[in-house]
């Protein structure tokens, strides 16, 4: 099995998440000794903790690159030390700091970036099995720019907090044009992702056009109600 974490923090390694990461759990799970791993971080910091989490694993590939719309020998990205040690807020998008960190001093660092696209040739991956996106602020531009001609992704997780009606609504769409159904919840632990598979259901493509005008609080509910019909 191929997984793809983009946007990989510290892994289960951070102390201010429990030591939790989802996704990181998932692939531990799931992985067995024909499985590779892409962990992608940006920031530097972060590299030594997920080197650490995946210690006792092999096949593990750790880019510290950004995965952005653009290819670029240095992007720039925000935090603050308010934010540290492992800045689950760290971002290409000044703004998304600042709205979680308003009074604090904001800093940066640059590091190379490369398309979702360009990433995925480089490293020849082109059956996935599993992918996680959650690279804060960006989430929604890289997703609606991957080539689905190209490359053949079975489940894709998402992070939604940041989405707006619009880009929920346009992201959904998008997807379900390009074969695939809504599915509940992602792999975040806290339950902050879509997940989405490459299968058509019919029902959970019917409920998902409203998907963008329910509030947050309701998703369980409705997941509930549309898992429990499938």
């Amino acid at each position: 099995m191929y997984f793809v974490h983009l946007g990989a923090g510290a892994g289960d390694q951070d102390p201010r998440s429990n030591f939790r990461c989802g996704f990181t759990e998932f692939i531990k799970k799931q992985y067995n000794d024909k499985s590779k791993v892409f962990v992608v971080e940006a920031n530097l910091l972060n590299i030594e903790k997920l080197e650490f989490c995946y210690r006792n694993y092999k096949n593990i590939n750790i880019h510290n690159i950004a995965i952005s719309t653009k290819n670029l020998d240095k992007l720039t990205f925000f935090y603050t030390k308010d934010d540290g040690p492992h800045f689950q807020v760290c971002s290409s998008d000044f703004d998304h700091v600042k709205q979680y960190y308003p009074n604090s001093k904001i800093e940066n660092f640059s590091v190379k970036s490369l398309t979702i696209n360009k990433f995925f040739e480089d490293n020849l991956i082109h059956d996935i099995d599993y992918l996680s996106i959650d690279i804060e602020g960006l989430d929604y531009e890289v997703l609606m720019s991957i080539h689905f001609s190209k490359f053949n992704i079975k489940n894709i997780s998402i992070e939604y907090l940041h989405l707006t009606k619009y880009q929920k609504k346009n992201l959904i769409n998008f997807l379900t044009k390009s074969g695939y159904s809504y599915c509940g919840f992602g792999y975040d632990h806290n339950n902050f992702d879509y997940l989405f598979c490459k299968k058509k259901i019919f029902w959970n493509r019917l409920v998902s056009k409203i998907l963008h005008l329910i509030s947050i609080k309701h998703y369980k509910i409705l997941n509930f109600f549309l898992l429990s019909n499938n």
